[in-house]
């Protein structure tokens, strides 16, 4: 079922203090039927706000929500046809796998016989139908997480609604959980919106990505897209394990220079449809951690601290004024060709660069 969002607005107001946060501003989006969709921004940024909004458990200042044709900004939760995963799965602790699974049926009085049905099929879907007869406290996190998801499907829900349903699992468990939700939300076809602040979370399972901030959306688009082509510097930043790494730089003489050195030509352009760029120019200049290239020649130099080694990537902590811990991925074959002290010179990859304006920090290039 596609779900749309029209000028979706939620305004929190403290009365004794007088004053309003927009939790939620102006949010348009439209999820196509059958999609996976991460919500994707830090701690504030609104993304729980619109789950609940999407659910009905929040009532929009202004705005509509539809799904399909249909107005449902006024209709309660029930009536919805969600299913909703929360945070802390909420199951009930003195009921059975199957009695937790069978709960919200049996609320809509659905038959025992046809109940106890869609329950095994719900259970067999999520893979825990040989863990009935247990209890959630003889269940691991992983476990019960797959049992408020088959509790949110059995309904058969036109969307389904998870609200950082991966965030109390520990890092393996967290790995394997996700994979399971994406496998379960292929096999059931059920448009999804995932809420979270973990990036990686949300690029490896979405089919899009929704980035937030202070309530309003930043991005929207498929994960790689939004990755290689992040509109300002907020979703650059936001987006990349291990981070991208970020310089203040300038644009002169036709060039874009980091300090003193220049890493590249650049042209000058004065349009209306892309932000401007023009001589004397404060920027800065993004670069992935897959941008560098160790080179005895190369245009920027970094003065070492120290190294952290963390597999295949590589932290080169500097307290030198051009760089604040650059970090290189895959750059040697092995860890013997790194210098540990000194000097190091880079090369630059121009594809894994990234401009942006220092005063609006819109993308130009």
């Amino acid at each position: 079922m596609k779900v749309v969002l029209e000028h979706l607005t939620k305004i929190f107001t403290n009365k004794k203090q007088k004053s309003e946060v927009r939790a939620v501003d102006d949010l348009n989006i439209e999820i196509p039927d059958g999609k996976l969709i991460g919500l994707l921004g830090p701690s504030g940024c609104g993304k729980s706000t619109t789950l609940y909004m999407i659910a009905g458990l929040q009532e929009p200042t202004s705005g509509h929500i539809f799904f399909e044709d249909a107005d449902v900004t006024d209709l309660p939760p029930e009536k919805r046809g969600i299913g909703m995963v929360f945070q802390n799965y909420a199951l009930f602790p003195h009921m059975t796998v199957a009695k937790n699974i069978l709960f919200p049926l049996e609320s809509a009085r659905v038959p025992k016989k046809e109940a106890a049905v869609k329950a095994f099929e719900a259970a067999k879907i999520v893979q825990i139908e040989n863990l009935m007869d247990r209890k959630p406290s003889e269940l691991s996190g992983g476990q019960q997480q797959r049992v408020a998801i088959a509790r949110a499907l059995v309904k058969n829900p036109n969307v389904l609604l998870l609200d950082e349903p991966l965030s109390n699992l520990d890092a393996r468990l967290r790995l394997q959980t996700r994979e399971e939700i994406k496998r379960i939300q292929r096999e059931t076809g059920v448009t999804t919106i995932f809420v979270t602040h973990d990036q990686e979370e949300a690029m490896s399972i979405s089919d899009y990505i929704v980035v937030m901030k202070l309530g309003v959306m930043q991005q929207v688009g498929k994960p790689q897209d939004v990755y290689d082509d992040p509109v300002n510097l907020f979703v650059a930043n936001f987006l990349g394990t291990p981070p991208i790494n970020i310089f203040k730089g300038e644009i002169k003489n036709g060039g874009v220079y980091i300090g003193e050195e220049r890493i590249m030509d650049i042209a000058y352009r004065d349009t209306e449809d892309k932000p401007k760029i023009y001589e004397g120019q404060n920027i800065y200049v993004g670069i992935r951690p897959e941008g560098f290239l160790v080179d005895p020649n190369g245009v920027l130099t970094c003065h070492i601290d120290h190294l952290e080694v963390m597999g295949r990537d590589i932290s080169i902590v500097s307290k030198h004024e051009l760089s604040t811990k650059p970090t290189v991925r895959s750059i040697v074959d092995s860890l013997t060709d790194m210098p540990r002290e000194g000097e190091i010179k880079f090369n630059l990859r121009p594809q894994k660069m990234l401009l942006f304006d220092a005063e609006t920090e819109e993308r130009l290039k």
